[in-house]
């Protein structure tokens, strides 16, 4: 084949860059206290809660375009994960936004870096996209809605297991089910109404369905999520008993909610012949809620993150990609997909090649780790609003978790759990503030801390809740459900010099105000509060 040849087929074979011309709409689909949950991650050789749920519009979009089977949150907490997200910053150098309830108002009289960072989706706006958000989302500002969609009428939000959960009959069940699908339906219809013509959009729908509190037993009721499904399948550092097993069935059952969510919003712009002119990207901010090691932590029940994502003229289909990615590339990421300047200094890093690419598996061996922390989310969990840092590192075979002050308590201070008037279960599975804050209130809250002195539950009771030492490491093909600390020993002395060493040289590197402690003093935490 002569040279000339070979060059023009290689041309025809590439994935190329977007001209101004043809630069797609974003569609991303970004869902609160969604984990990595779907049906499309099930593996036939790795038992798990994603075998039981059926998520058929979430998987088209993986199917139909590419799956990313190590994606990570950068802090397991709302506010500061998509503090991050919008900036592509890490959380920590996010000023009042490296909390959860972090107040702007807190920092008069010192600079306050989040309100100065560049956001990714204003750089879009500015750049002619008609951008627009609904729900929770992040920040930015959006465009104006335009005469368009003021024509689609609005619809008021609900969430899916405490409306429809309420049903009385299946008829009534029925009519509330279509009224929750009528949100995303017109907050899209609106979008596709409001755009002007020539213009792009990025549109964010941040649904809630998955935050909690739920409709006990919505998940068997309006899903069909049988609890007894769940045996063996709960990660091996809970209890498997019936109520943990409720618990994880109106989770599971809400993620199918959001799926249902998702289809009607692909319908919209399948029938308006948007669809394919379109990046369809879908992730969560963080894993499963009230449940240890879930939300606010850094093991993998709380950092791994669902991500695909769906563009026929330049994702080629039925991919996916092991490479290590954060929540915190998906703005560099779709700025370079719209042809947007990356800002100079960011943190993460785009994986337009990782989407891309003609094969699955590792696209970029060096992208085989990532960073994660928390500091606190309720702002009260412990005695002077003090945070509980930790920061880790993620690699396809250890987690090593770095606790700065072991001496505190991970998931908040444990008040009232000794003495009289201990708190009982209804209020430890409805009131998050009521002990241990920093987990919320669930079924499973309640079971392990009113059985924690039961001889089978101590165990796990210390593992999750209790005091943590100042270092973990865990070998994960060994021990995936992270249950033996092995950071003592001696074998693994090696390893975690390595790991330390990384993760603390990133610390260093961006500036961490951690490592001087400025995290327990104002103007993040209150004087004599």
């Amino acid at each position: 084949m002569n040279f000339r040849l070979t060059i023009f087929l290689a041309f025809l074979t590439t994935p190329c860059a977007f001209t101004a011309a043809e630069r797609p709409n974003i569609l991303f689909f970004f869902a609160d206290d969604w984990g990595r949950y779907a049906s499309v991650y099930a593996d036939t050789d790795n038992p798990s809660l994603n075998d039981v749920i059926s998520t058929p519009n979430i998987d088209r979009v993986a199917r139909e375009g590419v799956l990313f089977r190590n994606a990570f949150v950068p802090v397991a907490s709302c506010g500061p994960c998509r503090a991050s997200l919008a900036t592509g910053r890490y959380f920590w150098n996010c000023g009042s936004s490296a909390f959860l309830n972090g107040k702007a108002s807190n920092w008069k009289g010192h600079n306050n870096p989040f309100t100065t960072l560049p956001r990714f989706v204003d750089l879009l706006r500015e750049d002619g996209y008609y951008v627009r958000k609904s729900r929770k989302t992040f920040a930015f500002d959006p465009s104006p809605p335009g005469p368009g969609a003021r024509t689609v009428p609005l619809v008021e939000y609900q969430r899916y297991g405490l409306y429809a959960g309420t049903a009385d009959n299946e008829s009534e069940k029925f009519r509330r089910h279509g009224e929750v699908l009528a949100h995303p339906r017109t907050e899209m219809k609106r979008v596709l109404a409001g755009c002007p013509k020539g213009s792009p959009f990025f549109f964010v729908y941040g649904s809630i369905n998955a935050h909690r509190p739920y409709m006990p037993d919505s998940g068997s009721r309006l899903w069909n999520i049988d609890p007894d499904r769940l045996k063996g399948l709960i990660p091996g550092f809970l209890p498997d008993v019936e109520d943990v097993r409720r618990d994880f069935s109106d989770y599971l059952g809400e993620v199918q909610a959001l799926d249902a969510m998702l289809g009607v919003m692909l319908d919209e712009l399948e029938s308006s012949g948007q669809l394919d002119n379109t990046v369809v990207v879908l992730s969560g901010d963080h894993g499963i809620p009230g449940i240890p090691r879930g939300k606010t932590n850094c093991y993998d029940l709380a950092i791994r993150a669902p991500l695909m994502a769906r563009y026929p003229k330049q994702i080629m289909k039925g991919r996916y990609v092991d490479d290590f990615v954060s929540v915190m590339d998906i703005g560099p990421t779709l700025l370079e997909l719209a042809g947007v300047d990356v800002p100079a200094g960011i943190d993460g890093r785009s994986f337009e090649a990782q989407l891309t690419a003609t094969r699955s598996g590792w696209i970029d061996p060096k992208r085989d780790h990532v960073i994660v922390g928390r500091e606190l989310h309720f702002h009260s969990a412990r005695d002077g609003d003090l945070p509980y840092p930790m920061r880790a590192l993620r690699t396809p075979n250890y987690l090593y978790i770095r606790n700065f002050k072991p001496q505190r308590w991970p998931m908040g201070d444990p008040r009232h759990l000794s003495g009289d008037n201990q708190p009982t279960y209804e209020q430890l599975h409805k009131s998050t503030a009521v002990t241990m804050s920093d987990l919320d209130a669930s079924l499973t809250k309640a079971w392990l801390i009113t059985h924690r002195d039961e001889s089978g539950v101590r165990p796990l009771f210390d593992l999750t809740l209790n005091l943590r030492p100042g270092e973990e490491l865990y070998d994960l093909r060994r021990d995936p459900d992270q249950l033996k600390n092995v950071a003592n020993e001696k074998s693994c002395t090696a390893t975690k010099a390595e790991l330390s060493k990384r993760l603390m040289s990133v610390l260093n590197e961006t500036s961490d105000p951690r490592l001087t402690d400025a995290f327990d003093r104002p103007p993040y935490v209150m004087e004599n509060r």
